[in-house]
């Protein structure tokens, strides 16, 4: 058997969660257009009778102008240690400043690198002849992949040049597990992914969904959860007039955690607001945000 860790990197909004989600076949990490939707490492684990391939979803890399967002650049750049990096290039804007720097870094690092140009599936062939010819002398990559993971075109090609070019022959893990993220934690970023997609730039990226209580019954599972913001007037706006915006968000989240669990959900939304992180030790070990970082 081979096998390897691959890390998906990449400036925001590239396509990495959805590459993942492509490739294990099912939700793994949530997606949005907002900057800073991914917070943590996640794996998606996939097996076939020859390989095991650890993906690593990783937070989009960017200038950052918050705390949270030097958080987020650093658990990207401690992915860089895995056996192969895919660099993943978003084909309709081209190489930007931002592909440039995370470049150069895997350079300083001699790393193994695959280079992804996606979404092709929104370009002109000329374009992306153009694009692949601009890159293939910007380093000695493993190999140059165009694909669509939005589309699914080309995602086996990929996934082909990867095991080609893995290098280990460990059994990491066993075949039913899938990530490395817990029910509550992926239930949680169902509901934050609906918050995002709902409130569009009006609610930062810095909301956080926490799942209090989960209770299985026969054939149904009952969920408790915080949405929680910072300031009274985020809430305000996730809340609604006369509630209608949390009764979409749970309506929506609703319909994704009962395909996520299999069977049918009572959701209850609670929007708390918690103004100071440094006050909120418990909530930081939560979010699974490290304390120090924020020092």
């Amino acid at each position: 058997m081979k096998s390897g860790f691959v890390s998906i990197v990449g400036r925001p909004n590239v396509g990495k969660s959805t590459l993942i989600n492509q490739i294990m076949q099912r939700k793994i990490a949530i997606v949005s257009t907002k900057v800073g939707t991914t917070r943590n490492n996640i794996f998606g684990i996939y097996n076939d009778k020859d390989y095991q391939i650890v993906f690593v979803d990783t937070p989009g890399i960017q200038k950052a102008n918050t705390k949270l967002e030097e958080v987020l650049n650093k658990k990207a750049l401690d992915s860089f240690d895995n056996d192969i990096v895919l660099f993943l290039i978003d084909a309709i804007t081209g190489y930007k400043d931002n592909d440039k720097k995370i470049l150069k870094k895997l350079k300083e690092d001699k790393k193994r690198v695959i280079l992804v140009l996606n979404k092709i599936d929104q370009i002109k062939k000329e374009k992306l002849l153009t694009l692949i010819n601009e890159l293939k002398n910007e380093y000695d990559f493993l190999d140059i992949v165009p694909i669509s993971s939005l589309k699914n075109d080309n995602i086996d090609t990929l996934l082909q040049v990867i095991k080609n070019n893995l290098q280990d022959n460990v059994k990491y893990f066993s075949d039913d597990v899938i990530t490395n993220i817990d029910e509550k934690y992926m239930i949680g970023e169902l509901i934050r992914e609906k918050v995002l997609e709902n409130t569009y730039d009006e609610v930062p990226h810095s909301v956080t969904c926490l799942v209090t209580n989960i209770e299985f019954t026969k054939g149904k599972a009952i969920i408790n959860a915080d949405i929680i913001v910072d300031r009274d007037n985020l809430k305000s706006i996730i809340i609604g007039k006369n509630g209608t915006m949390l009764k979409k968000i749970g309506k929506e989240a609703r319909l994704d955690i009962e395909n996520y669990l299999n069977k049918k959900v009572y959701l209850e939304l609670y929007v708390k607001t918690i103004p100071n992180w440094r006050d909120k030790k418990n909530s930081l070990k939560e979010l699974n945000i490290i304390e120090s970082d924020f020092e």
